[in-house]
């Protein structure tokens, strides 16, 4: 048996204790108090990451190591962002050695499940499967029609494969041609998910009626806008790093002050590592959030948010949880 002894991240906070586990034969449970035999490591124990927005088929980008536009429309906005461009050149061989190269990431630091805004539309689906089939890192995919229209076929066939859709904002889109894709995706009963007013304000009403499920940035909404999306009950993913990187403001504090759910996400991996403890540590060093509320975003709230089911007080994953060394906030032990 071993042990790890700390404070324990739970749904109301922190408790002091401990855990004994068996890696890999299902023996796990939760104590408070001291553990009988010295513990491999102390610290933050918690449950292994989910970070809610990356775009992991762009890594192989930044394994090129090029000196990247800080302007989202010419490197990431498609059709024709740097980003889609090299996309379109680069071999399958390529994409996949840099999706791998990310899940490996994911893995070392604890992450267990990544939504990724898939591109490329069924293709880009079966390249991110096959990338992934060594892999224990899980994804929820959010597909994306090949082209900036509605087909109902293609959209039929990513929906079998994949847990939704994931768009670019409505800046982007025809508004009959998003509408559409809203009310089919609905219809399936699947996610939808959009980015929004990230580096304009967006329309709000046009926004919320395509009834999303998930927001992606938001950082140049206003707090009306933002009590809204509350109302609707909506989930918004920040990325503070990618923000960092693109000189963007972010609206983090009226966020907070609004009471909206907030999740975290690494954004492009062209530009950041898929290491969403990076952006706790990012956004721990500003002081706007308290640790606790800053590993709940990357833990518990995605969860509920994704509707995944594994957590570290439930039965169906004994064995997937993490320890952060105290002041450093970096992995000491990830769960095999």
């Amino acid at each position: 048996m071993k042990y790890v002894q700390g404070e324990i991240l739970t749904t109301d906070g922190f408790i002091t204790g401990y855990i004994s586990f068996e890696e890999n034969q299902g023996v796990f449970e939760v104590r408070k108090g001291v553990p009988p035999e010295k513990p491999i490591v102390k610290g933050f124990i918690l449950p292994t990451f989910v970070n809610a927005h990356i775009h992991i088929g762009d890594s192989f980008i930044r394994d090129k190591h090029l000196k990247l536009l800080c302007n989202v429309k010419d490197l990431v906005a498609p059709p024709y962002g740097l980003k889609h461009r090299l996309l379109k050149e680069a071999s399958e061989q390529e994409i996949l050695e840099g999706i791998q190269m990310s899940l490996g990431e994911m893995t070392n630091s604890g992450t267990s499940c990544f939504c990724d805004f898939r591109e490329g539309g069924l293709i880009g689906i079966f390249q991110l499967r096959k990338a992934m089939k060594n892999s224990s890192v899980d994804s929820v995919i959010l597909s994306r029609p090949s082209q900036m229209t509605y087909e109902k076929e293609e959209l039929d066939r990513l929906l079998q494969n994949s847990n939704g859709v994931g768009l670019s904002s409505i800046s982007d889109w025809e508004p009959a041609e998003i509408e559409k894709i809203s009310k089919h995706v609905r219809k399936k009963k699947k996610l939808f998910a959009l980015h929004a007013s990230e580096v304009v304000r967006e329309n709000i009403d046009r926004i919320l009626d395509l009834r999303p499920n998930l927001l992606i940035h938001m950082i140049a909404a206003t707090k009306a806008d933002l009590d809204r999306v509350n109302d609707a009950n909506i989930p918004i993913v920040v990325c503070p790093r990618s923000y960092a990187f693109f000189h963007l403001k972010n609206n983090l504090a009226l966020m907070k002050k609004t009471g909206v759910t907030i999740l975290l996400g690494t954004d492009n991996a062209m530009i950041n590592t898929p290491d969403v403890g990076e952006e706790v540590r990012f956004l721990h060093n500003t002081g706007l959030f308290s640790l606790e509320e800053l590993l709940t975003k990357v833990t518990y709230t995605p969860r509920k948010a994704l509707n995944l089911d594994d957590c570290i007080q439930g039965r169906d994953l004994s064995e997937k949880f993490i320890v952060l060394e105290r002041d450093s906030l970096k992995p000491l032990y990830v769960s095999k």
